[in-house]
C-alpha cells in the first residue's frame, strides 16, 4: 500500500491540553482510497495554539533532518486544511517541491503551496458566492478549469461544482500556475509547473469523496501518482 504523510494540525482541547490531530474525514478518504497515513508532527519546542507565526523560531538543523525522515518513508504528501501555517508545513513544502514528491495540498494546505518562494498572504472573500458553507453533504458553487491543466486532465470537464469552506483566498503568484477560478475569479486550484504532480485545490475532495465522481478522481488519481 502506498504511504501518505500528512502533517498534523493544532487545536486545543477544553481543558486547554494542545493537541495535533489528524481530521477523521481525511483519515476514512485516504484509507478507502487505498493509502496508509503516516502522520507527520510538527517538532518545534512551542505551543503551536498559542505563538503566532511571526514569533516562530527558524527551523535548527537537527529539526529539518528529523523532517527529512518522513520524507524519505511516504510516497507522497498531503498538506491538509487547517487555520495555522508552521514552519515545518513551510519546510516539507519545499523539499516536496524540490524533490518533485507527489503532493496535495487541500485549503489551507493549496494556500501554503501558493506561498511559494513568496511571503505568505491571503486576502478576505468579498463576494456574494458562498465560500464558506455550513451543511457538509452539498457541493455550493462552480469552478472553471483550464484545459492545459494537471486538474483537467484528472476530470475532462471544464467545470465541475465543488464544496467550500474558507474565507481568505490566496493572490497570484508567478511561481505557479492557476487551473482553476470561481466565478468571481477568486483561484480554486493551483500547480507547480514542471513537476509530476503538485497541486493545490481551495475545497475539500476529502469530504465529497463518498457522494461525488470528481472528489474522487482527485484523490484516486493522487494516490496512483503516489505508487509510481
Amino acid at each position: 500500500m502506498v504511504k501518505i504523510g500528512i502533517p498534523l494540525r493544532f487545536a486545543s482541547l477544553s481543558d486547554d491540553r494542545n493537541v495535533q490531530y489528524l481530521e477523521e474525514r481525511l483519515r476514512r478518504t485516504i484509507q478507502k482510497a487505498g493509502g496508509i497515513i503516516i502522520p507527520i508532527v510538527a517538532n518545534q519546542d512551542i505551543f503551536y495554539n498559542e505563538t503566532k507565526y511571526r514569533e516562530y523560531n527558524d527551523l535548527t538543523e537537527e529539526e529539518k533532518k528529523e523532517l527529512d525522515k518522513y520524507l524519505e518513508m511516504v510516497d507522497g504528501v498531503l498538506f491538509p486544511g487547517g487555520y495555522k501555517i508552521s514552519k515545518c508545513d513551510e519546510y516539507l513544502r519545499d523539499k516536496c517541491i524540490e524533490k518533485d514528491i507527489p503532493t496535495l495540498g487541500i485549503c489551507l494546505g493549496m494556500q501554503l503551496i501558493s506561498s511559494y518562494k513568496k511571503s505568505f498572504y491571503v486576502e478576505k472573500n468579498e463576494t456574494t458566492i458562498n465560500h464558506c458553507q455550513e451543511k457538509y453533504d452539498v457541493l455550493t458553487h462552480k469552478v472553471k478549469i483550464e484545459k492545459d491543466s494537471i486538474l483537467y486532465k484528472i476530470l475532462q470537464k471544464d467545470e465541475i461544482m465543488v464544496n467550500s469552506f474558507h474565507n481568505y483566498h490566496i493572490i497570484e503568484n508567478s511561481n505557479l500556475k492557476i487551473s482553476s477560478r470561481s466565478s468571481d475569479g477568486i483561484f480554486e486550484s493551483i500547480e507547480v509547473p514542471n513537476k509530476k504532480f503538485i497541486i493545490g485545490i481551495q475545497w475539500h475532495p476529502e469530504i465529497s469523496y463518498d457522494f461525488d465522481d470528481n472528489s474522487r478522481k482527485i484523490i484516486d488519481f493522487f494516490i496512483e501518482e503516489c505508487k509510481k
